[in-house]
């Protein structure tokens, strides 16, 4: 497996990369959801269109990192299939739909892995658990009213691209997510538990939302994995892994 890319994900699927030698799997690009320069969006444009043109003429399958987040499918009343039609209202899920039909025009073989909100153990400081982590340490954490997100381990997303494509997965989106939309107070509810402390909370108004994503295709292609998904349990086993990795100056985990 060739993996284009040297961020959080690309780490994280490293060890699989000498599996699957006709796959290029991308995961390089804009990983900001909000405030994201326009040079960003153009540079990742160009970097999939190189990628593609060269797996189109190497015959190999193009894996493309794309989102399941609200900036695709906003605040759907059921669980969003990979089928819902989508017209994303911000220009990270707009720039990401352009990519997903961009790969599907220009190569034979392809698949598209819409993720969730992926945690691990290394991740940017931006990236929710981190910014959980650190907003506990000065004694108060911002809580967004309403706001939710579905959270899914890093190792279960490595695992689901190597479930689909020993089970010869191709020109197909499939979501990868836990199924579960966690409210934000559960999860800094998790994190105090985890680190042993309480803090105050801002709570303010304004935030992205309820996403409901469907997992039932992950299900159907990697049934072993998707059993074990969603959930309280899987909420706390991801911050009692992942939330001591952001605990203290110097620290770095691994995921």
């Amino acid at each position: 497996m060739e993996i284009v890319g040297t961020g959080f994900i690309a780490r994280n699927l490293r060890p699989e990369a000498d599996r699957f030698p006709g796959v290029t799997v991308l995961a390089a690009g804009v990983s900001r959801i909000r405030s994201v320069p326009e040079a960003e969006f153009d540079r990742e444009k160009d970097l999939v269109q190189q990628v593609a043109t060269r797996c189109r003429r190497e015959g190999r399958q193009l894996v493309l990192l794309s989102t399941s987040t609200y900036a695709m499918y906003g605040t759907p009343a059921e669980p969003a299939a990979e089928d819902t039609p989508v017209s994303p209202a911000s220009p990270y899920g707009k720039h990401k739909r352009e990519l997903e039909l961009a790969v599907a025009d220009a190569v034979p073989d392809w698949l598209v892995l819409r993720l969730t909100h992926v945690v691990g153990g290394d991740q940017p400081p931006w990236h929710l658990l981190p910014s959980l982590v650190g907003q506990l340490r000065t004694g108060t954490v911002t809580v967004h009213a309403g706001a939710h997100r579905d959270l899914v381990d890093v190792g279960d997303v490595r695992a689901a691209l190597t479930g689909l494509l020993e089970a010869g997965v191709n020109r197909e989106i499939v979501n990868v997510a836990s199924g579960t939309p966690f409210a934000i107070e559960s999860v800094v509810d998790s994190v105090e538990r985890r680190l042993g402390t309480t803090v105050g909370r801002e709570v303010v108004t304004g935030s992205s939302g309820r996403t409901l994503v469907s997992i039932a295709k992950l299900r159907r292609y990697v049934p072993e994995l998707a059993a074990g998904l969603g959930g309280e349990r899987y909420l706390n086993r991801l911050v009692d892994r992942y939330a001591p990795c952001y605990d203290g100056p110097g620290q770095r985990g691994e995921a």
